[in-house]
């Protein structure tokens, strides 16, 4: 990847564009770094010099570092909920809706792992805009567990949804690095034993 973005970099027409296609031309070399490399590694020089702009015209786009990130993130961000939310809409029962949203979330993530590594980057900030964008984005999928959750038999108050939305969602994202870092199993059979693991266990519950 590093060779790759070497080679974009050396490639990269030094024309004058239009602003909103050197604009977009900066997002799309910026969001190869961030994926690559992360949001602390990342100098603004570093993406100046690969998109063959000087540092103060792409401060002038985007005003900071801060505001380059949101730019990269929010398209895939949205995207994952979209995909989410989609999956869950087609399905007739709780049941269906779990699955479908597991498999959804995963689905996305073997599709577009770039825009996975920019969303959940483990560099990022824990203040500031981007964290709270993050949050943002963890709190909508987490309220589709949520609603999938309360319709289940065996989940009887808002707490205990509150607590297996936000587990369910945060044992998708540690699987999830898992999975990438390892690839010993498809992305949909990944997704399957989440659901296994998750699914006796409701299923105890309602019994009792």
């Amino acid at each position: 990847m590093s060779k790759m973005l070497g080679v974009a970099a050396e490639t990269t027409p030094r024309t004058r564009l239009p602003r909103e296609a050197r604009m977009e031309q900066t997002l799309q070399v910026a969001h190869a770094l961030f994926a690559e490399r992360g949001y602390g590694p990342v100098t603004m020089d570093e993406v100046a010099a690969a998109v063959g702009v000087t540092k103060p015209l792409l401060y002038n786009y985007f005003g900071n570092k801060e505001r380059l990130y949101l730019a990269c993130m929010e398209p895939g961000g949205d995207a994952l909920v979209a995909a989410v939310v989609g999956a869950v809409e087609r399905t007739s029962t709780p049941d269906a809706a779990l699955r479908a949203g597991i498999h959804a979330f995963f689905d996305f993530v073997d599709q577009d792992r770039g825009s996975w590594r920019v969303l959940f980057d483990e560099t990022l900030p824990t203040e500031g805009g981007i964290a709270r964008r993050v949050s943002e984005y963890r709190a909508r999928i987490a309220d589709l567990v949520a609603a999938a959750l309360l319709a289940q038999p065996s989940v009887s108050s808002r707490t205990q949804v509150e607590a297996l939305s936000i587990a369910l969602l945060g044992a998708a994202e540690a699987l999830v690095r898992w999975w990438l870092r390892t690839e010993s199993l498809t992305a949909s059979t990944t997704a399957e034993l989440l659901i296994q693991t998750v699914e006796p266990g409701l299923a105890r519950s309602a019994r009792s």
